[in-house]
């Protein structure tokens, strides 16, 4: 028989402890959870008459962010590798911020002649590029090559990134001050640039890779900032935060049995521990959209800040040996 309202006051009411209890562990859990969602964009700046391109965006803290960007006006460019997902992501954006300005265009960062058409569609189209957000990524797969025969995740999350930028630098120099904003990890603290192995052949490692494309992310940052000097183009990296999102969907196929038994407790953790996608996304849109951040171009930043990544990050010899190297991969020299 289900227990009546009234005799599960009364049973409260004769437990007190139980009725703090109660109320200690629910304010307890807001109160964590509200620690862990981070720094909050706090510009109200508006975009309206401007174009934005993010990579990526049709799902996770990408979509939040293109919904942000379109809230505020911009006509958003979402580059994506599946249009059937992309366009229902454009769909949503657009009837829940009332922006038709939202649109897509097909792009395989894994693939670089997919990158040079996609920059020539932009470059032919459009009058103008004011924000380039770098939000698409992969994480930690199997030993996987791109098309042009790069490992995954550097030739995903750098390689393909960086050609993209550097395509699209004369319209974002046309359209400056504009900005470059370049989607990295606080996994770039366990990084390293293997110049002597960048494809990681011989060492091959799913974390490994990720760690080290996300120190890439953050050095190409550092390296493209030193080059636009006095362009008016300026540039951020960042962590956005440990979120449940598509990102994590190649770890079974990496760690199989072990993260079969792993699972329920890595995801209690991001659920417990981690951002929203939304939360997720407002370290992104700080970048993209608050105001003087013109002083701290080249810089890292979490939760909204500028924080320190680690020396390598830092070191500008590893910075200009990565750009040379990331040129002849992608054929730009």
């Amino acid at each position: 028989m289900a227990a009546s309202p009234g005799g599960v006051v009364e049973t409260l009411q004769a437990c007190p402890a139980v009725v703090i209890g109660v109320v200690l562990g629910v304010a307890g859990v807001v109160l964590i959870r509200k620690f862990c969602g981070g720094g909050v964009c706090r510009s109200n700046a508006r975009l309206d008459g401007k174009t934005v391109v993010i990579t990526g965006a049709n799902t996770g803290i990408g979509k939040e962010t293109a919904r942000d960007i379109a809230k505020r006006g911009a006509r958003v460019i979402l580059a994506c590798r599946d249009l059937t997902k992309a366009e229902a992501a454009a769909a949503e954006i657009r009837h829940d911020t009332g922006n038709g300005n939202v649109v897509i265009e097909k792009l395989d960062l894994a693939s670089l002649k997919s990158v040079r058409e996609f920059a020539a569609r932009v470059n032919a189209k459009e009058s103008r590029l004011d924000i380039l957000i770098n939000n698409a990524g992969i994480m930690t797969c199997p030993q996987w090559k791109t098309k042009d025969g790069f490992e995954m995740q550097f030739g995903t999350n750098h390689l393909g990134h960086f050609l993209l930028t550097n395509l699209l630098l004369d319209l974002l120099k046309k359209s400056a001050p504009s900005r470059v904003v370049n989607v990295s990890s606080l996994a770039h603290t366990g990084g390293h640039i293997h110049f002597d192995d960048i494809n990681l052949e011989r060492s091959y490692n799913p974390i490994k890779a990720y760690c080290q494309s996300k120190l890439a992310n953050v050095l190409f940052t550092k390296e493209l900032d030193r080059k636009l000097q006095g362009t008016g183009v300026t540039t951020y990296s960042l962590h956005p935060g440990s979120i449940p999102s598509e990102l994590q969907r190649h770890l079974d196929a990496s760690y199989g049995w072990l993260y079969f038994f792993l699972k329920p407790l890595f995801i209690a953790g991001l659920w417990f521990f981690g951002k929203t996608r939304q939360q997720g996304a407002q370290t992104s849109i700080h970048c993209a959209v608050s105001e003087g951040l013109e002083t701290s171009s080249g810089q890292y930043f979490t939760d909204c800040a500028p924080t320190e990544p680690i020396p390598e990050a830092k070191d500008e010899a590893v910075a200009k040996k990565l750009w040379e190297l990331s040129e002849k991969m992608v054929g730009l020299k």
